[in-house]
């Protein structure tokens, strides 16, 4: 691995980290994910880092999460966390960079749109079918009640999908080699 890789690694699981420090808007005493600002780091990730660096970079941050650093929002961290309710969401991160990465890296010349599209099915499909699933199995919920509670999380997730497109062009503009 080069020093230019290893540097986006780094750089982008930094990024996601220095997320966490938005305060995460939780549902008290429900078990349910928070939401945070965090997904916008995985989305730069794989739209910015391509899909090796960027699904690197989440699978480093996820590890450095698991061994017990404080990186999520609210300070949390460690492996009981990955465990829980939220964690599907979390595991799916480093695929969700990759998958972001991969189809943006055959769509190079995707207008605003079509990046915006390629980014919503990286970070929000590809994050929500793995998990909701798995917020299902953890909370005892039926499969058809955790995709309702989810649908809360869309507009958020919209937000943050338009707000890594628009990041994403300009950056790619400024430095048209990355």
């Amino acid at each position: 691995m080069d020093t230019k890789s290893i540097v986006y690694i780094a750089l982008f699981a930094a990024l996601t980290a220095a997320l966490a420090l938005f305060p995460p808007i939780s549902f008290a005493g429900l078990g349910l994910p928070p939401i945070t600002a965090q997904s916008l780091g995985v989305m730069l990730a794989g739209a910015l880092a391509g899909a090796r660096r960027g699904g690197l970079a989440l699978a480093l941050f996820i590890v450095l999460v698991a061994v017990g650093l404080p990186l999520l929002s609210g300070g949390r961290g460690g492996f009981g966390v990955l465990l829980g309710a939220s964690g599907g969401f979390l595991l799916a991160w480093p695929v969700a960079a990759c998958v972001i990465g991969w189809l943006l890296e055959r769509n190079r010349d995707a207008g605003l749109v079509k990046m915006a599209a390629i980014i919503a099915f990286g970070g929000i499909l590809v994050m929500y079918a793995i998990g909701i699933p798995w917020m299902a199995l953890v909370a005892k919920l039926p499969l058809s009640k955790a995709v309702t509670i989810m649908l809360a999380y869309i507009p958020g997730d919209l937000i943050k999908v338009v707000l890594a497109a628009i990041i994403t062009r300009g950056v790619r503009r400024a430095y048209p080699a990355l």
